[in-house]
């Protein structure tokens, strides 16, 4: 997946920005309409749309975060944001920020108060509350991003498991999803035992019919499936649905896990909040 060209259109949008010599919102809008930039999702490829669209916010956060002046890095912001809206995913994907980024956002949104441009508290606080970010650990910004993104996706598995493990530590779910039915119920037994029972009912209705009339007791021989074969689809469908629950949350029966608890994110987060709240 070649996104060369994408992040060139990114770059050719920032500099004619640059050129219009302002820093309003309204410009920036102005000139993303003239060049018709939403149309850059027209050529996206049609797999891997995650590691698309991070890339694409990982370039704009590039020029966001760089060593540049303030006017320069303004319409790393402004892209971001418009990236984020006008992409064409339902749900929208999430821009990842690492805890450096994170950091350099804050010191960003310092910066800009200080100039008395409001207008970006205003934007990132927007991008807050409409919950665009998504805060983690790994620093993305590399040679190699699809990597980075897979590596990021892990992440994220892990602490979906360490959270099932949690949660499964504190309650009763845990036994009942690594129960072995088949063991519990003694399907083995059950089976034998109902197989036994079949076979002694038919005998002992072949020995009474030939002294009695049985004709009106034959009802009782036509059971459509013996006790074992019951219990053994309840077992089979438990397994089934276990199985279903293991893939679904990358949760397996002999997991073990271990990821570090680190809040470090979330106060970043609410010391953004706060800073925006100032």
């Amino acid at each position: 997946m070649d996104l060369a060209p994408f992040k060139l259109d990114i770059d050719e949008l920032l500099d004619d920005y640059a050129k219009e010599n302002c820093m309003s919102f309204t410009d920036f809008k102005r000139v993303w309409m003239a060049k018709k930039f939403s149309y850059i999702y027209e050529g996206r490829p049609k797999t891997n749309s995650g590691v698309f669209m991070q890339s694409l916010f990982l370039h704009c956060i590039g020029h966001m975060t760089s060593q540049s002046s303030l006017l320069q890095r303004l319409p790393g912001l402004y892209c971001l944001y418009c990236l984020y809206e006008c992409q064409p995913y339902k749900p929208h994907y999430k821009i990842y920020l690492s805890l450096e980024e994170s950091k350099k956002l804050k010191d960003f949104v310092i910066e800009a108060k200080q100039n008395g441009l409001a207008l970006v508290p205003a934007l990132v606080k927007r991008m807050l509350d409409k919950g665009m970010f998504l805060f983690g650990f790994i620093n993305l910004l590399g040679d190699n991003e699809a990597k980075e993104v897979d590596e990021m996706n892990a992440s994220q598995n892990k602490r979906v498991k360490f959270a099932c493990d949690k949660l499964f530590a504190n309650t009763q779910i845990g036994s009942y999803t690594h129960t072995d039915l088949g063991v519990e119920f003694e399907l083995d037994s059950i089976k034998k035992l109902s197989m036994d029972y079949a076979k002694a009912k038919e005998s002992a209705f072949a020995e009474a019919s030939q002294t009695v009339d049985v004709e009106d007791a034959k009802h009782i021989l036509q059971n459509d499936k013996l006790l074992g074969d019951k219990v053994e689809e309840i077992v089979k469908e438990w397994d089934a649905q276990k199985e279903d629950f293991y893939q679904k949350t990358g949760v397996s029966p002999h997991d073990e896990l271990a990821v570090v608890d680190n809040d470090e994110s979330g106060e970043f987060h609410d010391e953004l909040e706060q800073l925006l709240l100032e």
